[in-house]
């Protein structure tokens, strides 16, 4: 069963928003699931049709034994055989900034799925700015703490960074929510300066135009 109260809720705040965002009874892809702590929940709770992609073996392991649909895949190779509107949600929690085309597969996300719900770490965090200011080293961001030499960051990128991406690819934001250090959540609008400053992660609710 799947628990809110669990050390994989308690460390990734941005799961609670997502779940939030989907609704019940709905198609739902979440690509990079791991574990599938969040696609076991929205089976549970919101009777979800969920479905996931996985990169790791062991992380297949763990939503097979959940008794969770999930294949081993590569989401910059696999998302494009599924066909158009396939699904209601395409789910990608906090993966954008390791992928090698995170603009690519941001719209492939919107052709699979009629709505896309995307977290991503914020590197315009204060605190990433102030140690960089006074240390003069990168500091650690994400969902776990890894040296530049050993983070999966490909492309790091901030809150505004991904509002403009969304807005040169005519992508409609229809909510986005800052989670501040504590994971108490904010809504914000724009490209969200405040937010940008003081939001560690974001989570965006995405569609297309004229969807």
């Amino acid at each position: 069963m799947a628990s809110r109260n669990s050390p994989g809720w308690t460390k990734r705040p941005d799961l609670t928003l997502i779940a939030e965002m989907v609704e019940p009874g709905t198609r739902v892809l979440d690509v990079g699931c791991g574990d599938g702590l969040l696609l076991e929940l929205l089976t549970e709770e919101k009777g979800v049709d969920g479905r996931g992609v996985e990169i790791s073996q062991e992380g297949v392991s763990a939503c097979v034994s959940r008794g969770l649909s999930v294949i081993q895949g590569n989401a910059e190779t696999d998302l494009y055989d599924y066909p158009d509107g396939a699904f209601d949600y395409a789910i990608l929690g906090l993966t954008l900034p390791a992928l090698h085309q995170p603009r690519e597969i941001l719209l492939e996300l919107l052709r699979v799925g009629r709505r896309a719900i995307v977290s991503i770490p914020n590197s315009g965090f204060w605190r990433h700015r102030l140690h960089l200011l006074i240390e003069g080293r990168i500091p650690d961001m994400g969902a776990h703490a890894e040296g530049w030499y050993d983070t999966p960051n490909l492309h790091p990128c901030t809150i505004r960074d991904f509002v403009m991406l969304c807005r040169t690819l005519g992508i409609v934001i229809e909510r986005r929510v800052q989670l501040d250090s504590r994971g108490r959540a904010t809504r914000f609008h724009g490209t969200g300066a405040f937010a940008n400053l003081f939001g560690e992660q974001a989570v965006f609710l995405l569609s297309k135009k004229n969807n």
